[in-house]
């Protein structure tokens, strides 16, 4: 073949990959839109994906599993699964695909695969829909909104119904806030419509009204009379930590439960996917989601724990710098923090490695800890140093490691990535807490001493596990197939 024919071959496979493309999406939104069923990609989101977006996930799916992972399965089992009458569920179609191809000899199509996979597994439960409201409009808040109002759909699991800030309520105050949703200098603009409504005190979120209530105390909110009942509370101020104060939410009419976006006090803290089915919400009325550093070093310590044992270590994490440092030189109340945080790296403290211990209890006395900042807006690292029960190799623990991240409870909250290049931009918007970076892992000569690398989005990546811990809550939790 000539070199001529075989460019022309290549496009024609590129125009028909793309075309296979153009038909996932439209089955991804078919599913979610009709059946409120949401497909993900090895955890990757593929709701409000482009063409080019949807062909990259499957190349790193391929290069993940060490499968090839092809968009044209993907369509036949996205449009097998359109046939099947299922209840809302989240469902991983790069996992069936790869089950798909294991089972080939076996199964004929894939509507019967798909149909015998799932059809007598799932656990149909009826799903109420509940009220959120956020306590707070800062970092978290935010992306907290975007996701909540990106991911609606009809509305059967969170539904955003009010923002709680100190503000007076006017024309201004509502564009500001419109304007900080709409963008974003991290993590870009907001990929729906935001607009406001100045006489109904109001965000337009995607065409929904969310409502603006200004408040100086949480106790003093009536949510009934903006016909909010029975709300989940995330409070991300970071000014309530304590049980008592944040207790203050309940006293509100129409609030039900709280969820703290930071490390709390005498109230549980939970790392989703580590330790939460140990709080009964039908029980607990006040959680805490710990803290963004916690959530992305206890996934990999407890598999580390569960597989080898962990004897004692030392963590380090190296912090993107966040709202409590000085942009200049300047007094603050903590040592090295007021000075400039775009300029230096700043060694302080983190109470992350204690932390563990709340969700880890075999933890405790185990870990030391610190934390540096650096001239990053986002995107962290944290250095684990531990010496190990059961000696162990370089290729056994990532194995191992990858292994939590294909199946069993933890398969949101580690990403492996198997990226040569990988840098701190390149894992900002990954919604995993945990990215496990295979390429940087040490192990000693004896196999006893480890240095793992852990990389996480101390934004986007954290958001996303408040989300999980909201849904558990609220008991809105669908029928996952991971």
């Amino acid at each position: 073949m000539s070199s001529s024919d075989q460019y022309e071959k290549e496009l024609a496979f590129q125009t028909d990959r793309r075309r296979a493309a153009v038909s996932f999406i439209k089955a991804v939104s078919d599913l979610w839109y009709d059946k409120s069923i949401e497909l993900v990609l090895f955890r990757n989101q593929l709701i409000d994906r482009n063409v080019s977006e949807i062909i990259n996930l499957h190349e790193y799916a391929g290069a993940f599993v060490q499968k090839p992972i092809s968009i044209f399965d993907s369509v036949e089992i996205a449009q097998a699964l359109l046939l099947l009458e299922l209840p809302p569920a989240k469902l991983d179609i790069g996992k069936l695909t790869y089950e798909y191809h294991l089972e080939e000899n076996e199964t004929q199509d894939a509507l019967s695969f798909v149909s015998g996979k799932l059809v007598n597994a799932y656990e149909a439960n009826e799903i109420a829909p509940k009220d959120v409201v956020l306590y707070g409009f800062g970092r978290i808040g935010r992306l907290i909104a975007r996701e909540l109002m990106t991911k609606a759909g009809q509305g059967s699991q969170l539904r955003l119904r009010a923002i709680v800030t100190r503000d007076d309520i006017n024309e201004t105050i509502l564009e500001k806030r419109a304007s900080l949703l709409s963008q974003d200098s991290v993590h870009g603009d907001f990929s729906g419509t935001v607009g406001y409504d100045v006489t109904n005190k109001a965000l337009i979120i995607n065409g929904t009204t969310v409502k603006i209530i200004s408040a100086k105390q949480p106790e003093d909110i009536d949510y009934t009379a903006y016909g909010i009942k029975d709300a989940l509370i995330i409070d991300n101020t970071g000014a309530f930590r304590d049980a008592k104060a944040l207790a203050r939410h309940l006293a509100a009419k129409g609030a039900h439960k709280v969820l703290l976006t930071a490390p709390g006090k005498g109230v549980p803290n939970i790392v989703h996917g580590v330790n939460h089915l140990e709080s009964d919400p039908d029980k607990v009325h006040l959680f805490s989601a710990a803290s963004c550093t916690t959530n992305a070093i206890t996934p990999v310590l407890k598999a580390i724990e569960d597989t080898y044992g962990v004897v004692k270590g030392h963590l380090e994490t190296i912090h993107a710098y966040t709202n409590d440092q000085n942009l200049v030189d300047n007094m603050h109340s903590k040592y090295r923090r007021g000075r400039a945080a775009a300029l230096n790296m700043v060694i302080t403290e983190t109470g992350a490695g204690q932390a563990v211990t709340k969700a880890l209890p075999s933890f405790d006395g185990k870990l030391t800890s610190n934390a540096i900042r650096v001239p990053v807006p986002n995107g962290s690292l944290a250095i684990l140093n531990l010496e190990l029960e059961t000696p162990t190799s370089k290729e056994h623990l990532n194995a191992s490691i990858k292994k939590y991240a294909l199946d069993g409870a933890l398969v949101e909250q580690i990403k492996y990535s198997i990226d040569n290049e990988l840098v701190s931009s390149d894992i900002i918007g990954s919604n995993a807490p945990s990215i496990f970076d295979s390429k940087a892992t040490i192990v000693s000569a004896d196999g006893r001493n480890v240095v793992l690398y852990v990389w996480y989005d101390n934004e986007y990546g954290y958001s996303h596990q408040v989300i999980r811990l909201a849904k558990y809550i609220a008991k809105v939790r669908r029928f996952t197939y991971y």
